[in-house]
Formats: structure tokens, C-alpha cells, sequence
């Protein structure tokens, strides 16, 4: 049986706008207790810990992490083997979040919380080597990335299979259209979705 986990990104939920549409596919299909989307810790060592108990559950869990969850995901995937596929991820974010510092608040739940030095330590204790294996993690960049410059994804992970559309957004514009792909990479039967239509979501 396959088993997804969905990882958020930074300051997000599950009630981000790309999890309920996820959300949504599985319930169509009738699968939805094969989607796991647990409320991340802001603190890295905190929300790894989180993941690395849901994996112990499910075993081996196709990944999908989004922006800060696909930089977790490249590490889980690495780490335990497991397939991911990334959505406009953050790349080597220990390196970019000085500039964060701070009083954080997530954009769903509405807690704040204070980003140190001590997170972003912990952030740079999860970098791995690229990915090499394109059967292993497929990646999803656009362009039009306000968030985080989509070259730097599409280098680091240039050994991978990549997607990359021109235009969108942080928040991966159209990616209701493109849930067939990812139910396709996640290994679930065609049979199971090929006749629904998740436009809508």
C-alpha cells in the first residue's frame, strides 16, 4: 500500500492551499488515509523528529515537500531511501535565513515564534550531497518564484528529474493540474484516479 507524506514549508500547515488540494485528491479517489500530513515544529530538530516517527510508522512513504519541506524531504529521502518529490524547494536554506532573524509568525495558525541562530544551525545539520537518482526525486520549479530563485533548485538538483514552467509562483501555480503526475510518481494505481478530474480543487 502506498503511503504519502506531505511536508510543509516554512511558517505553513496542512491547511496550506497545495495540501488541501492534495487533501481533496486523495478523498476523490478514496485513499485519503494513505495521506499523512502532520503540523510541523517551526524548530528543525523538532519537526525531523516528527517526520522520522511518522516514517518509522508507515515504512517507506513517497515524500512530497514543498519549499522548506523539500529541502527535509531531500534529507529524509537520502537518508532512508525513500522517493520525494520537491516543490519549489528551499536549497541549502542554513545559508539564506540570517536575513530572518527574528519574530516569525505562521501564516495559518497564527503562532510566533522567535527564529535563532540555534534553527538555522540545526537546518545546516540536515544538508546532504545532490540527489542522483532522477527515478528517486522529481523536482518542480517555476520561474516566476518570488520566494526563492528557481536556478538554484534547478542546479543543485540538476541530476534529478526536473520540471520547469515558466511563470507561477512560491506556491506552484496550477498544482491542481499536475496532481495526475504525482499520483503517477507515487506509484498509485492509474486505475485508482484516471477518471477523475481535480481541475476543480
Amino acid at each position: 500500500m502506498t503511503h504519502i507524506l506531505y511536508i510543509h514549508g516554512f511558517n505553513s500547515s496542512p491547511a496550506s492551499r497545495k495540501a488541501r488540494q492534495l487533501q481533496a485528491a486523495m478523498q476523490r479517489i478514496g485513499l485519503a488515509a494513505q495521506l499523512h500530513m502532520p503540523a510541523l515544529h517551526h524548530h528543525p530538530r523538532q519537526a525531523m523528529a516528527q517526520l522520522q516517527h511518522v516514517i518509522a510508522e508507515l515504512g517507506q512513504p513517497v515524500l512530497v515537500g514543498s519549499s522548506l519541506g523539500g529541502y527535509y524531504a531531500t534529507h529524509l529521502a537520502m537518508q532512508h531511501g525513500l522517493k520525494a518529490l520537491l516543490i519549489n524547494p528551499a536549497v541549502l536554506p542554513h545559508e539564506r535565513f540570517d536575513g530572518y532573524l527574528g519574530a516569525q509568525a505562521n501564516h495559518y495558525s497564527g503562532e510566533t515564534w522567535q527564529l535563532t541562530h540555534d534553527h538555522v544551525a540545526a537546518l545546516a545539520e540536515l544538508a546532504v550531497p545532490a540527489p542522483q537518482d532522477p527515478a528517486q526525486v522529481q523536482v518542480w520549479l517555476q520561474t516566476g518564484d518570488e520566494t526563492l530563485d528557481y536556478r538554484a533548485a534547478a542546479l543543485y538538483y540538476r541530476a534529478c528529474a526536473l520540471l520547469i514552467q515558466a511563470g507561477g509562483d512560491h506556491s506552484f501555480m496550477g498544482f491542481s493540474s499536475r496532481l495526475p503526475a504525482l499520483l503517477a510518481f507515487a506509484g498509485i494505481d492509474s486505475l485508482a484516479w484516471r477518471q477523475h478530474d481535480f481541475s476543480d480543487l
